[in-house]
Formats: structure tokens, sequence, C-alpha cells
């Protein structure tokens, strides 16, 4: 486990830091998939990494054959491969299917919130639960079995921010609508 004194790093930087077609590509992983930073699409790649290092490592006989079947397990049971997957599969994965077993991406996907970023938020204020259990990290990496549990933890309404709320004492939400707000006093002067 290591020293509790010295806590690691779950990532390792990129060896072209300055190299345009990789920034693009983790700027558009980043918008796509709502990441916060690039800090936890790295955590992802390194993760990849691990994982294709255990498959290269079978492939070639340096680890047992139940090593490999506890990596295909493992992540079969997070749905990224199917149960019956040969360890020649593992090679193929990429760093997307990753990202999409994380909660934020699941709850858009089922439909509980409308963007990533609002998904985001609905996990980190406290709204989203798997199995009635509070799950307030968005890059939690849910399982199969737990897919089907996500759902709200306490009541909300997504359209609550929508054209015609108000803020406060029943003061008009966005601009538009304060200039609406003021015609409407004009007028009946």
């Amino acid at each position: 486990m290591g020293s509790p004194k010295r806590i690691r790093k779950k990532y390792d930087k990129s060896k072209l830091v300055w190299d345009t077609a990789r920034i693009n590509e983790v700027h558009s992983l980043m918008r796509k998939y709502g990441l916060k930073n690039a800090r936890e699409l790295l955590i992802a790649e390194n993760e990849l990494d691990r994982i294709r290092k255990n498959a290269r490592e079978v492939l070639s006989g340096r680890a047992s054959e139940e090593m490999a079947k506890s990596l295909i397990q493992r992540l079969a049971r997070y749905n990224i491969v199917k149960p019956d997957a040969s360890i020649e599969d593992l090679l193929t994965i990429n760093v997307e299917a990753l990202l999409a077993r994380r909660l934020q991406s699941l709850i858009v996907e089922k439909g509980l919130a409308k963007s990533m970023r609002q998904a985001r938020q609905l996990v980190t204020h406290g709204f989203i639960a798997i199995n009635s259990v509070k799950v307030s990290s968005p890059g939690y990496m849910v399982q199969a079995s737990e897919e089907n549990a996500i759902s709200y933890y306490k009541p909300i309404n997504l359209d609550a921010g929508a054209a015609g709320a108000t803020v406060g004492g029943g003061v008009p939400a966005s601009g538009v609508e304060a200039a609406d707000a003021e015609d409407v006093e004009n007028s009946e002067e």
C-alpha cells in the first residue's frame, strides 16, 4: 500500500507537453465527457496503460492465466469488455471506454441530466444516489450491476432555471426577462 506520509499521484504527465494534436484531443475529450481538468483524463489514461501493461505481460508469458481471468472479470464487471473476451481484446480498449463508465457520463445517458456539466453538478451537490446511497464523486466508476440503480437521492426540478423562473423575491433570472419586466412596467404607466 505504501506509506501514508507519501501520497503518490495516480497519473503520469505526457512527455509531449506542447504537442498541438495532443492538446486538441485532450480538450475535445474534456468537452465531450465534462471533465473538470486534464488531470481526470490523465488518471483514466494511466488506468488504461496499466490494463494494457498487464495484458501484454500475460501474452508474453510473464504473468499467469489466472491474472488474465481476473483482469477480464474486473473489466467485465464494469461493462468495459464482454465476459467472454480474450486477452487480446484488452489491448483494443481506448480511454473513451473508461470515461463512458463514469457516473457523470451514465447520468446523461440515462436522461437524469441534460448535459455533462449539469450531471457533474447534480453529483457534487448530492442529488444522485446508487442503490439509495448518495454518491458525490462524478468520477465514480459504475459497475454494470449498479447501472440500473442510479437515481435521484432527493427530488429536484431540472426546469427550475428555465425561462420564466424567478430568483429570490420575484427578480427575473436573466437579463432578457428583466428587460421584458421593465417594458411591462412602462406600459402600465
